[in-house]
């Protein structure tokens, strides 16, 4: 009778192991299924790039009297209006006063420039749609360039939740007013100080105001 218990119990643990061990080996399709999924992403990812570069460099060819000039970040831009004469560009850290405005490729205006109004940024030390956090250092003051963005230079997949469609390129125009460093402007807004140079306006939360954020804390 013992023999025959212990008999049972070594079948039974036989079983319960044979049956980890073919749960555990069923598992390995999902994960070699799992990395064909990030494959096919990866693939649709820069099939989706492409398109949209395609649609930029139809834009492009459709004014050739516009010089523009390929970034090494992936974006394009042409110069409207030009400062040959300062060679400072803003830095990190600065403080940049621009405005802007955001049009679709075809031309048709997203956001006006009177509903994004004037903006102040702090360089590299905020959020801003990549492509102007980029293309702003490359500026001098008073210029005004037009940009050309592919999506994932702009608001990329999710959009701006409001007028900016998943994946969608942009045309923006940016003007920059001025530039200076941070403690100068710190200076100019202290209590009883009037700014000699600009009176700019602060950031308001709107959709989609660069969607800056501060990301610092002082």
């Amino acid at each position: 009778m013992n023999y025959f218990k212990v008999l049972l119990i070594v079948l039974f643990a036989t079983a319960l192991f044979t049956g980890c061990k073919q749960h555990q080996e069923a598992r390995k399709p999902i994960s070699q299924s799992s990395g064909s999924f990030m494959k096919q992403s990866i693939a649709r990812n820069k099939k989706m790039i492409a398109g949209e570069e395609d649609q930029i460099e139809a834009v492009i060819k459709s004014d050739p009297t516009k010089k523009y000039i390929a970034s090494k970040k992936g974006y394009w831009y042409y110069y409207e209006t030009r400062n040959l004469t300062d060679s400072l560009t803003p830095k990190k850290g600065d403080i940049a006063f621009f405005d802007y405005e955001i049009k679709d490729l075809k031309g048709n205006i997203i956001y006006s420039q009177e509903e994004l109004e004037p903006q102040i940024y702090k360089v590299d030390k905020q959020e801003i749609m990549m492509g102007l956090r980029d293309g702003i250092k490359l500026m001098r003051k008073t210029e005004k360039v037009h940009f050309l963005f592919t999506s994932h230079m702009g608001y990329g997949y999710h959009g701006d939740n409001n007028k900016i469609g998943t994946n969608q390129p942009l045309f923006c125009t940016v003007t920059l007013r001025d530039f200076m460093p941070e403690s100068k402007y710190n200076s100019q807004i202290q209590p009883n100080v009037v700014a000699k140079a600009i009176t700019p306006t602060p950031i308001k939360p709107i959709k989609p105001k660069s969607t800056i954020k501060d990301t610092l804390t002082n």
